[in-house]
């Protein structure tokens, strides 16, 4: 059955949506992190990782996945702590790598390799590296699950449509999710090349963009909400 979502409930939504959206939180630095380190190509693959993983949260929420993570404290400290667990592990291996601007994403590519000069096929590796990534950060965050259990339910009505309509306005979150965070790789990915000619400001970078993925992790862990 196709979604009947009032027009004027889908504005409101499309609204707040955006207001969410634009709000930095770990999906933003964790982006802006893999385009300074991967390249624009490297940065939109992480918002389309992070953008499917709305879709998991949107279909967790449809089908009651997300009640277990509200109703069970040991499946939510579970989701928790491996999210946590691997934010730091990201943030861990960035402050450890060397001073490489690739390192910040963990690629494989260098500068003047085949990637670097956008050769069709090459660093689909680092892509999908990026990509699963972003899905991973996004998907083991239970705050944002509970979310959208909470959120979505708000506009729409009752019935036999229900399902759809949640489906359509997470597709809706995803979307704009994948365009704002698709900018931020892409802008990010433009800096690469000022701080590639700034060792000790690329140095920096590293510094800052690990110990805040490090931050993160901790404030996730540490939340008791």
């Amino acid at each position: 059955m196709l979604p009947t979502i009032d027009l004027h409930a889908y504005l409101v939504f499309v609204g707040a949506a955006l207001a969410l959206i634009l709000t930095p939180g770990p999906d933003t630095v964790f982006v802006l992190t893999q385009g300074v380190g991967a390249g624009k190509r490297g940065g939109l693959a992480s918002a389309l990782g992070v953008s499917t993983g709305i879709l998991v949260h949107t279909v967790a929420a449809t089908v009651g996945l997300a009640a277990l993570l509200r109703t069970s404290a040991l499946a939510f400290a579970v989701v928790k702590y491996a999210g946590a667990a691997y934010l730091v592990y990201l943030g861990a291996k960035t402050l450890l790598r060397g001073g490489d601007l690739n390192d910040l994403a963990g690629s494989s590519s260098r500068p003047g390799s085949a990637s670097e000069v956008g050769v069709p096929g090459s660093g689909d590796a680092d892509l999908r590296r990026g990509f699963l990534r972003g899905v991973t950060v996004n998907v083991l965050n239970p705050k944002v699950a509970l979310f959208f259990l909470a959120f979505l339910p708000q506009f729409v009505g009752s019935g036999p449509g229900t399902t759809a309509e949640m489906l359509a306005l997470g597709g809706t979150y995803a979307a704009l999710t994948a365009l704002y965070l698709g900018g931020v790789g892409l802008l990010s990915g433009g800096v690469r090349t000022a701080f590639r000619a700034r060792p000790r400001l690329a140095d920096g970078l590293r510094w800052v963009s690990g110990s805040v993925l490090v931050a993160l992790g901790a404030a996730l862990a540490l939340d008791g909400r």
